[in-house]
């Protein structure tokens, strides 16, 4: 495919899978490496109640929820490049108002102005990839991009803690913003325009919302997007509050990003293994096997976890975690596979909305799990329980209508 900037050569395959890779990582980055440093941002800015540092994370899923809202359809717009550019704007300004935030008000908008940000980079970046391959050749792209964006939250945390060790919480954010310079210049010199003018498409806020009743209409994209947000509602409660469960709780101390990154092995093995499942048990199938697995490991160890007062021994917790997020893994892609099946006709804004609808729903139940931490983990493990069996039951529900409409 020809470049609507022709002044510019294309990057090769190799440097472009790495530009987009580190592109991706943005987001997940911004999240976990902030994990380490809640405490003490909580103590510098004065929060009386330890759960509201938790809002540092939630507050970035909100942005990014409203942000995939719109950056989908304006890339479709004005171009890749401006889109991906304006992002990455928003996010440093983000990082300028966190790094200069005087109170926690000051810095939850920083956040927010981050998460809106990341999610231009993060959901035009697939749009940039979409543009210059196709079939086979998209997907293999595709696979060596995501493997990097599954190490990311393996080694984060302890980027984050070594920051700690060296400096003030504020510099990580300062590395946020040299990482977001060295990739907009990159991007900037090396990364022609891939979206020719005369396939864009005016923006329009009242298209937006008639696209967005139409996916509500069809059943299984509606039905998969709320699926999600149950699913991954439990998981937004675990990213909040997992700093208060390993460093605080379990006393692990520097040792909260080794927990971390083990278990968040799991969720990138099972990614890694479910191309290979999927063939064998298909979407479905492999995506009912996960959900049963998050209830049938959730609701026996609530049990255990009461019976030891909220405490169990590490090994315990971690012999749950571990398959629990086994099953996350599977249903990451598979659930977000599935709602986008129906809408090839609109795929690039239904990945953006069904990303966005999800986000949304997750967040609200994420802040209602990590908000009720006390100190025991049984808050958290009711929420996997609760949440993950209102995901089986919609998703029974979408299976049963969409078998009666065959």
């Amino acid at each position: 495919m020809k470049s609507a900037n022709s002044s510019k050569s294309e990057p090769s395959s190799l440097e472009f899978i790495i530009l987009i890779a580190l592109i991706i990582s943005l987001v997940a980055l911004s999240i976990d490496t902030m994990l380490p440093a809640l405490p003490l941002i909580a103590t510098d800015l004065g929060v009386t109640r330890i759960n509201d540092s938790q809002y540092v994370i939630s507050v970035f899923f909100i942005g990014m929820a409203v942000g995939q809202m719109f950056f989908g359809p304006l890339s479709d717009a004005i171009g890749r490049r401006p889109a991906i550019i304006s992002g990455f704007a928003l996010f440093a300004l983000g990082c300028l108002i966190s790094i200069f935030a005087v109170n926690f008000e000051q810095m939850l908008l920083g956040r927010l102005l981050q998460g809106i940000g990341a999610a231009g980079p993060r959901i035009v970046s697939v749009a940039l990839v979409r543009d210059r391959f196709k079939g086979r050749e998209m997907a293999r792209v595709m696979s060596f991009v995501m493997t990097v964006f599954i190490l990311v939250p393996v080694f984060a945390p302890a980027i984050g803690q070594l920051v700690l060790f060296l400096a003030d919480w504020r510099f990580i954010y300062v590395m946020f913003l040299l990482l977001v310079v060295i990739l907009v210049a990159w991007f900037w010199m090396r990364q022609p325009e891939t979206l020719v003018p005369e396939r864009r498409v005016r923006f329009s806020l009242v298209q937006l919302v008639l696209d967005i009743r139409a996916i509500a209409r069809i059943r299984a994209s509606l039905g998969y997007t709320l699926t999600m947000g149950f699913v991954f509602g439990g998981f937004i409660g675990y990213l909040s509050s997992s700093q208060q469960i390993f460093q605080v709780q379990y006393r692990l101390h520097e040792q909260f990003p080794i927990y971390f990154g083990i278990l968040a092995c799991a969720i990138g093995c099972a990614s890694l293994l479910n191309a290979s499942l999927v063939m064998r048990f298909g979407m479905r199938r492999l995506s009912s096997y996960a959900m049963s697995g998050v209830c049938l490991l959730s609701f026996p160890f609530w049990i255990v976890a009461a019976l030891q007062s909220g405490h169990p021994p590490l090994y315990l917790l971690m012999a749950y975690l571990l398959p629990l997020f086994f099953c996350f893994g599977i249903l990451f892609g598979n659930l977000n596979a599935l709602a986008m099946e129906p809408l090839g006709h609109i795929a690039g804004l239904g990945s953006a909305l069904i990303g966005s609808i999800s986000t949304l729903m997750s967040v609200v139940f994420g802040v209602v799990v990590a908000n009720a931490y006390d100190q025991t983990v049984i808050p958290l493990v009711a929420g996997f329980a609760v949440l993950g069996l209102a995901g089986v039951i919609t998703m029974s529900w979408t299976e049963a209508k969409l078998r009666q409409a065959g």
